[in-house]
């Protein structure tokens, strides 16, 4: 809020400022909404409590994304959100001022719910209450247009704004509309009236200027017609409190406040890794500066050693790192220059790790656990293991508007930064969990690529990726365009199809809720022939993190799991009509055999938004048994 109030207007959950409401997002309160500001209105001073969130290797990639390889410019910490006891039991101290996420009202025009005025918060028309310290849900904007009431009439946002296809954000200018683009010949800033006359076709509300008799309804700036109504985007930038110089000159479109496609995040995701035996001593040290640049002697050393957080120090020669330590305190960076193209590759570390021969020393952040691969699932997996702890961390680099992200071509969509200028930080936060990761076959998945390469079926979803990427191409966009860039390949589609497979069967049969279960699907090429699924825990809560889901690893449960799953598959309640889909011109959907009775899950769970799934890839739903993954005595 504005620094006059000095009081909180709500709670959030770390997980929601990362995925639902971070920077530049509107959240919406009780009685109005708000707009989460830049990362230079977050203030971290007279913090005790710890709020770094350490992980190298997400630190990594965050620089790789953001394109800083200059020391100066680089993102050196990844903070969790400000939060101090205190605002509570004192309102109006230090604590409640000044420690906590900023955010701002927006939109800033209010529309009385008693008498319908429309005025913006600044014309002190509407009052802002917000007496109660410990319930900071009750704060609102209040309008005194009935002195006598005892409740005075609550004012709410007005709830249409503008956007545009490179991220700006700006309030819907309602006298200008109303006046068809004119001033109001009776006074300069007239007082205004929004009147909803209900409906369900669509938006069907009147702007009403009280000092002439000019007046127009919300639906004439509605679709492509109406952007001709409108004035062009003038580059606000809210939670920077910026505007472009000139303008941004792009059309602006009308949304609805809280419309879904008004904020998405860009987001990374790593877990906590121990280093490896055979990674190079100097890339550790300047991965992990933060934590070994006092290992300045040996003493050091084997004091550190002994804690359990540092016992992977243990695997390096203490003598080499001691002098890569001091090397790198003496300027000397030994360490391979970073890659320029942006991007990132946060799997393959985690994949050696997982398929390693020899397992790694448990830390508290890391426990991988070899289990037996049941008799009768050893013509489909290679490895079952335990994920007996894990930790994820994840960074918000930036957002977009109207379109989503797409993580195999950022390029596609304009990225909005977090703040006016690059700063040492981006936001952050951790869960700790557990999981399964399983191995498949390389012989299996060999054979069957050589036949599912061919397909009619493989040769369909080609297509419908082309298709999908064209109509994403944006015309703003230079250079060459290839449709077929980053196609995943019929290894990821059955992978990430039996991914789905047993997280719900998981969901179904052992209690867990679907939402707390997240994926990560390892799939390489022909160059890099890996083919893998880490199943785990991803929510801040207890479900799922004392041993429940790695003891599903276990025999009997996870034949039986496996078993359940491909039987489930073979039927859907949606057939013929979900086992006969395939995606076809002029479709750009990307899945085959797959809808929300069979194989969906919820966004948080599937890292692809419910794409390239097609059951057809591993139960028989066609009569042609080589297109098949599973081997056959588990389908039979």
């Amino acid at each position: 809020m504005n620094d006059a109030y000095f009081r909180r207007v709500g709670a959030a959950r770390p997980s929601h400022l990362m995925f639902s409401g971070g920077v530049g997002a509107l959240v919406d309160l009780p009685n109005f909404s708000v707009l989460v500001r830049g990362l230079e209105s977050w203030n971290y001073t007279g913090l005790t409590e710890n709020y770094l969130v350490d992980e190298p290797r997400l630190r990594e990639a965050v620089n790789r994304r953001l394109r800083r390889y200059t020391p100066g410019e680089k993102v050196t910490e990844l903070r969790s959100a400000p939060w101090a006891d205190g605002g509570d039991s004192n309102p109006k101290g230090n604590e409640a001022q000044q420690i906590g996420v900023p955010v701002v009202p927006f939109p800033q025009w209010l529309r009385c719910t008693a008498c319908n005025e429309l005025a913006g918060i600044d014309a002190g028309t509407f009052k802002f209450v917000n007496q109660n310290p410990r319930t900071p849900h009750e704060a609102k904007f209040i309008h005194d247009c009935k002195p006598k009431a005892k409740r005075k009439p609550l004012a709410v946002a007005a709830r249409f704004t503008l956007v545009c296809t490179d991220g700006h954000l700006d309030e819907f200018p309602y006298r200008a509309f109303a006046h068809y683009g004119a001033a109001c010949p009776e006074a300069p800033r007239p007082r205004m009236r929004m009147i909803d006359h209900g409906g369900n076709q669509a938006a069907n509300v009147t702007i009403k200027c009280l000092a002439c008799p000019a007046n127009r309804n919300i639906r004439e700036a509605m679709g492509e017609t109406g952007q001709r109504n409108l004035p062009a985007c003038r580059g606000r930038h809210p939670h920077l409190g910026t505007f472009a110089a000139g303008g941004c000159g792009l059309a602006a479109i009308v949304l609805v406040a809280g419309a879904s496609n008004q904020w998405f995040p860009i987001t990374l995701n790593a877990l906590a890794l121990p280093p490896s035996k055979t990674e190079d001593i100097n890339k550790v040290v300047e991965e992990r500066w933060t934590e070994l640049h006092m290992i300045t002697d040996l003493n050091i050393h084997t004091a550190m050693a002994q804690a359990p957080s540092y016992r992977y120090l243990e695997q390096y020669d203490p003598a080499e790192l001691i002098a890569a330590v001091n090397a790198r305190r003496a300027g000397v960076n030994t360490a391979a220059a970073a890659p320029t193209d942006g991007r990132v590759d946060l799997l393959t570390p985690e994949w050696d790790l997982f398929t390693c021969a020899q397992l790694p020393q448990p830390t508290e952040d890391f426990a991988l656990v070899e289990a037996t691969v049941p008799g009768p699932l050893k013509g489909l997996f290679a490895d079952v293991r335990q994920v007996e702890r894990l930790r994820e961390a994840r960074a918000l680099v930036g957002f977009t508007r109207l379109d989503a992200p797409d993580p195999e071509d950022p390029a596609l969509v304009k990225q909005v930064e977090l703040s006016s200028r690059p700063r040492n930080w981006v936001p952050a936060s951790e869960v700790r969990g557990e999981g399964i990761f399983l191995r498949v076959q390389d012989e299996l998945v060999a054979d069957w690529l050589a036949h599912a390469e061919q397909s009619e079926v493989l040769s369909a979803h080609r297509g419908a990726y082309a298709q999908f990427r064209t109509n994403r191409h944006s015309d703003r966009l230079t250079g060459d365009f290839d449709p077929m860039k980053h196609w995943p390949g019929a290894r990821y589609i059955a992978l990430h199809t039996l991914s789905h497979l047993l997280i719900r069967t998981i969901a179904l049969e052992c209690g867990y809720n679907s939402a707390s279960l997240a994926e990560r699907i390892y799939a390489g090429d022909d160059d890099d022939p890996r083919t893998g699924i880490l199943l785990y825990t991803a929510v801040p809560d207890a479900e799922g993190t004392l041993g429940g889901l790695v003891s599903l690893a276990e025999e009997p449960h996870f034949e039986r799991i496996v078993r359940r799953a491909l039987t489930d598959a073979r039927h859907c309640s949606q057939d013929p009509l979900c086992s006969e889909r395939l995606p076809q011109a002029p479709y750009d959907y990307l899945h085959g055999a797959a809808c929300h009775v069979c194989l969906f899950l919820s966004e948080t769970t599937c890292e692809r938004g419910n794409r390239f799934l097609d059951r057809r890839f591993l139960v028989p739903l066609d009569d042609d048994p080589k297109l098949l993954l599973t081997p056959a005595e588990l389908v039979s």
